[in-house]
């Protein structure tokens, strides 16, 4: 019986599992990151990787997040008591079937298309009438099309840009499909006359528009920040 107990609550966790994988999936996020981020979640390993800004960064996420943490923690208590207590008779057989055929009914009901579209246009209507811009991930705003790029340009003494203007490097600039959005020098941030600014030794300029464009007129400067940055991380730490 206290056998039986176990396995019918691992397969409460898997139905919980799977639920929030389509959940994850019907918000917008790639079946397989879903997937690694509910388990991360439910398990407390792995959710600092890049990829879970793809949920704190997107409401609908974070309160299912929330649930997952909580219902983790929650199940590795009983998980830890349940062996402890060497399968005690009294660990309620009875309502946790009851749990588990509930959970796998609902998890039937998620894959129905008709539900599955049905939520993902609830999710994107309460987004578009509850959700600040602001609270949304730099991805969701700006990466909608496989053709746009958004990047950080580090400038170096060795880049083309340095002592120069974006207006000096790109004659037609205006007539480009991509854009400056600003200039970080150190805590400041040049968003004013920011083609006609001279470029320092250390700025940093984010550009966004089309990949293709992009990597086309700032090609040398990119391989230089490449380079730097690879250099960067594989210079060996001194004995000293």
């Amino acid at each position: 019986m206290n056998l039986l107990f176990l396995l019918i609550y691992f397969v409460v966790i898997t139905a919980v599992i799977e639920i929030h994988v389509i959940l994850f999936r019907l918000t917008g996020l790639k079946l397989e990151v879903s997937r690694f981020q509910v388990i991360s979640m439910m398990t407390g390993t792995g959710f600092t990787t890049g990829e879970s800004e793809l949920i704190l960064g997107h409401p609908v996420r974070r309160k299912l997040a929330i649930f997952l943490i909580l219902f983790g923690a929650f199940s590795l208590a009983i998980i830890i008591s349940s062996i402890s207590n060497f399968l005690s008779d009294d660990l309620g057989i009875k309502e946790t079937l009851y749990v588990a055929t509930g959970l796998l009914l609902v998890l039937g009901v998620l894959k129905l298309t008709s539900i599955q579209r049905g939520l993902s246009q609830l999710f994107n209507k309460k987004m578009k009438k509850n959700i600040e811009l602001g609270d949304l991930p730099m991805r969701d705003i700006f990466l909608t099309d496989k053709t746009d790029d958004l990047v950080n340009l580090h400038i170096y003494k060795e880049s083309y840009l340095f002592h120069n203007t974006i207006k000096d490097v790109l004659k037609q600039y205006d007539q480009l499909d991509m854009v400056v959005l600003f200039i970080k020098r150190g805590e400041l941030k040049i968003r004013k006359n920011i083609y006609q600014t001279k470029i320092h030794e250390g700025d940093q300029i984010l550009l966004f528009g089309s990949k293709e464009v992009i990597r086309e007129k700032f090609k040398n400067d990119l391989n230089i920040m490449e380079d730097k940055m690879k250099n960067q991380t594989h210079t060996p730490i001194s004995e000293d």
